[in-house]
């Protein structure tokens, strides 16, 4: 019955109303899953005990006629969504023993709808990384290799272990979130999809922060229905996140059409980088002519300011990190080195310097740097100038056109370890086409769209204008038909 772990969730919830199978036999099938797939490192805690509890409620709510939206169907969750009375670590030391009091909102949401939580599933430490290899419990490996080779390669970052975990089959879709294309960029390493609302659609209360004023949380699924039920379950205002707007909320699933005839859809000559391999290319073009099939309208515009991207990113993400992280200290909660007569300047010292891993202290020197009196206004400052002129640039374009069209990364999957003598900066530029809709809040989806040689996936990016994931949704269902085809 390990079959059950490929079904949808669309499917999964079919088959649990019909009782072709119960949430219990549905669970303890992706368990053997996970159990047989441990080299891949998806879990950092998994929550067998306590999925199987959920699962047999969910079992009696179903015999009741009870059940929620997602009564019974297993989830992954990224191990930085507080989840109460479940070790919560960020894939890092710091956090290494954190066992948080409260639940995320994002979280609370999924199980009143009737989730099962098979686990906390592993990420860069504090969500920085395009690779998933900056984690204290070590690098998560993408199931997917080059032709003719054992090499393993990253699933993409931050959101790796929450890719891995749907393309192995080890949950039936997974929570994550996307800072600069954490969730978009492993969905296209990794041949699923992955989606961004719009900044404010989803609560980030109980989400361990990084950048406030870029992340949100996002959500990884087998198919397009799928990511939108996703979507629509944990989505709407909170009282607990002033970010979060009292936006109506769609029933994206239910609303989810295929006819796209005569939808506007941009596609932007920025969105290319020098060296970007030509199967890239091939694979946007492709994908150009099938929406052109489906009655689409190609439409050419330019996003000037979009090759700042990358750079006004790292410096607002920074700063905001070095904000967000002042507060792990060594005396409140967290790590704390444990030595006698130590000042309060040394304890701080060693408790940072041992609890955060090497990248993290990376952007928090930039961030503190940045925001320093001497370069505030010659860096940061400048970085919100040019954000300000990048969302200009979309609001421009979105009075054109209903989408937009890009690839969701330059490349595709590379080895978990670099050359020495690499330069890890390099790595930043994975994010280069995700970054721009994180900086003007914009909702994104990454569509699984084909293979380069070495049969590796690729993934196209679908932009819409804020607060309007539906006609990104309809798109992006739309293609997945045509490449499924």
């Amino acid at each position: 019955m390990t079959e059950l772990t490929k079904l949808s969730i669309k499917q999964a919830i079919s088959g649990l109303k019909n009782k072709d199978f119960s949430a219990v036999e549905l669970t303890k099938n992706y368990i053997k899953n996970i159990e047989a797939n441990r080299h891949l490192n998806a879990y950092i805690t998994e929550c067998f005990d306590v999925a199987l509890k959920m699962a047999k409620t969910s079992d009696k709510k179903i015999a009741n006629n009870q059940d929620g939206i997602l009564e019974g169907i297993p989830l992954g969750i990224k191990d930085l969504f507080c989840t109460k009375n479940i070790r919560t670590t960020c894939a890092s030391k710091m956090l290494e023993n954190f066992v948080p009091p409260y639940e995320s909102t994002v979280t609370q949401k999924l199980f009143d709808a009737g989730v099962v939580n098979l686990g906390k599933l592993n990420m860069d430490e504090f969500a920085m990384g395009s690779g998933n290899t900056n984690s204290y419990f070590g690098p998560v490996v993408n199931p997917y290799k080059k032709k003719n080779s054992d090499a393993d390669l990253v699933p993409g970052g931050s959101s790796g272990g929450s890719a891995v975990a749907v393309a192995a089959n080890l949950c039936a879709g997974a929570t994550g979130s996307d800072t600069g294309g954490s969730v978009r960029q492993p969905a296209s390493f990794t041949n699923t999809v992955g989606v961004k609302p719009s900044y404010g659609r989803c609560s980030r209360y109980g989400m361990i922060a990084f950048a406030s004023s870029l992340d949100q949380a996002g959500f990884f699924a087998k198919n397009v229905y799928d990511a939108a039920l996703l979507l629509k379950i944990a989505s709407g205002y909170d009282v607990k996140d002033s970010t979060s707007c009292k936006k109506e909320v769609p029933d994206f699933n239910n609303l989810l059409k295929s006819d796209i005839k005569g939808k506007k859809i941009g596609i932007a000559k920025e969105y290319h980088l020098p060296g970007m391999p030509d199967e890239i290319n091939q694979v946007k073009e492709k994908t150009i002519k099938l929406l052109e099939d489906r009655g689409a309208k190609i439409v050419e515009i330019s996003l000037p300011h979009t090759e700042y991207g990358p750079e006004v990113y790292y410096i607002i993400a920074s700063a905001e990190c070095s904000s967000n992280l002042a507060r792990y200290d060594g005396i409140r909660y967290g790590f704390r080195f444990e030595d006698k007569n130590l000042s309060l300047d040394e304890l701080y010292k060693k408790s940072r310097s041992i609890g955060f891993g090497n990248e993290v202290k990376r952007r928090i020197f930039t961030g503190t740097y940045v925001l320093s009196a001497e370069f505030y206004d010659a860096y940061y400052k400048r970085a919100l100038k040019i954000r300000r002129l990048i969302t200009q640039d979309f609001d421009q374009a979105f009075s054109k056109v209903d989408a937009i069209l890009t690839p969701a990364t330059p490349n595709t999957a590379f080895p978990i370890r670099l050359k020495e003598g690499d330069n890890p900066i390099n790595t930043y530029l994975n994010d280069a086409f995700t970054i721009p809709a994180n900086l003007a809040g914009l909702p994104a989806i990454s569509v699984p769209s084909g293979f380069d040689n070495q049969g590796l996936p690729i993934g196209m990016q679908l932009m819409s204008n804020r607060f309007n994931e539906q006609v990104m949704f309809d798109i992006a269902l739309a293609l997945e038909e045509e490449i499924k085809k």
